[in-house]
Order: structure tokens, then sequence, then C-alpha cells
């Protein structure tokens, strides 16, 4: 792979091969300087904490270094340089660029005029490839994920994560139940293209309707930049709140996860039972990036 933009971009082969490459790294068999000497930018025109973390940390344990623009505040973006503009000039000081920012395509269009291969991590309402591969691994390690029923809660129109699992578990025969307060439904783009590939999505409006048929229960957080005042966000937000007592209704063997930072979706009291995955989900981050970095790289 030259560029890591979307999952549309990825077969089913090329992501087992991924996620069978973080599991080699996991089990720390791998070339610990194999990218000695690369040096990767982070452009991100969002906040991040783990996506940006773990790409650095991956690096480094691969032996390679990374750089960043730091705020867009403190860039020539503030002085109204073009996304164009900055790939051209920071593909020509870097190997790789992994890039963050609030427009869906904007990783698409910095491919066009990158010099070297660009990582999309996160473009607006569009895809997430990276979370979206770390969130199958984690998956994997629990559970076979052909035929697997998961559960899409939160916001599913502007959650890009959801969006890239979604079309990601397509190719693995899930099926899928999307939970969403009234507005915040899947957008019917990717409704049909999850129809047009064979995969069975029924929508619902509470979790309390699907959840013992769950093998996997994937909770995102209602976006408060999304909402234009502070009630609006509130009266969707309260909609829903994962708690030990709904968990218990589920199958023993369910598994939350979460692409965090979480809010108040998930009670606290639900860190310390088996089904909680979120965390050791962020720290899978490392082995899969480390894995993207190789490919793109190495």
């Amino acid at each position: 792979m030259r560029h890591i933009i979307s999952v549309r971009d990825m077969d089913r082969a090329a992501i087992d091969a991924l996620l069978d490459a973080a599991y080699e790294i996991e089990a720390r068999r791998y070339n610990p300087q194999r990218l000695a000497g690369k040096i990767l930018a982070l452009l991100f025109y969002e906040p991040s904490t783990r996506t940006r973390m773990s790409f650095e940390s991956a690096m480094a344990r691969l032996g390679g270094s990374s750089v960043t623009m730091g705020s867009v505040e403190a860039s020539s973006v503030a002085k109204g340089e073009t996304l164009a503009d900055t790939i051209r000039v920071v593909s020509g000081y870097v190997d790789a660029i992994v890039l963050r920012h609030p427009k869906e395509g904007a990783a698409r269009l910095a491919s066009e005029f990158s010099s070297v291969p660009v990582i999309n991590a996160g473009d607006g309402a569009g895809q997430h490839p990276s979370q979206t591969l770390l969130d199958l691994y984690t998956i994997r390690r629990a559970m076979p994920i052909n035929g697997v029923r998961v559960g899409l809660l939160g916001d599913l129109r502007y959650g890009r994560t959801t969006h890239s699992l979604a079309l990601a578990l397509s190719l693995y025969g899930a099926e899928i139940a999307a939970v969403a307060p009234k507005g915040l439904e899947l957008p019917s783009g990717i409704l049909r293209e999850l129809a047009d590939r064979g995969t069975s999505v029924t929508e619902y409006s509470a979790i309390e309707d699907v959840i013992a048929g769950l093998d996997v229960l994937y909770v995102t957080r209602i976006q408060r930049e999304r909402f234009p005042d502070t009630a609006s966000y509130l009266d969707i937000a309260s909609s829903y709140r994962i708690t030990p007592e709904l968990i218990g209704l589920a199958r023993d063997h369910l598994i939350v996860l979460h692409p965090l930072p979480r809010v108040d979706e998930i009670d606290p009291r639900v860190d310390a039972m088996p089904n909680a995955k979120y965390f050791e989900q962020a720290h899978h981050g490392i082995p899969v990036r480390m894995a993207m970095l190789s490919e793109v790289l190495a």
C-alpha cells in the first residue's frame, strides 16, 4: 500500500495481513530498527490524544522518529496556507505523513499532492482506517470476526469510526444493529453501500431492545460540537448510558468497545467488568499502527 486513506480501498486479505502483522508485533517478533532513519510527520488539524501519541510511539518502537507542525494556530495554516501547499512542502521533509483534518476527503486530497505515503487519521465525518483496524484487532482477539453481531450505538451520523467499522465488518459477513438517537442515524449513503455489500443492518432506537443478542457493543459519544446549544446536546446525550445492569442483560461473552474519549455514555462501574475492552482496545493502537507504518515505509 502506498497510502492508507479508507477501508473502501482495502479488501479482506489486506486487512487480515495487517492484523496478522500486528499480532506478530505484539508477540515481539519484529525488528525494532526496521524504520531506523525514517521520519514521520504528524499533521493534526483537530485535537487528538490516542491517535497522535500511538503513532508517535509506534514510530519510535520501530526505530524511526516523528516531527509535528504543532498547533494549527502556531503554523502557516494560520496565515492562510492551503492544505495542498502544506502537503507539498512537508512531504519533502519526511518519509510519510499522518493527517487528521476536520473536512471529509482531506486525506484523499493530501495523497494527490504528497510525494510520500499518507495515512488518514480521521477526516471529518468520513473515515478513520487506523481506528477501524485496531477495533477489528480487538474483536479478533476476543472471538472470530466471521458472522459477528455488532451493535453500533451513539452518534452514527457524524461518527467516522462507526462508518469505517461498518464497512470493514461487511467483509466478514457481520450483522449490524444500528442504535442511534433520532437525527443521528447512519447516513443513507452508508446504509445503501452496506446493502450493496450484502450486509444486514437493523435500526433500533433503544439499546435495551437488542443487547441480548449482541457479541460486540461499540459505543460512541455524542459530539457536543455538532449541536447549536448546550440544551440540545444534553437532551440527546442523556438518551443512553451503558451500566452494569444493562450489561447484565447481555450474553456473557459480550465485549464493550469505545474509540474514546468517553464522556457520560459508559458508567465507570463498567470498567471493572470483564466485558469492558475499551482501554485494551486503545492499547492495541500501538501494534496495529506499527504494522501500518511498516507496510507503507519498510
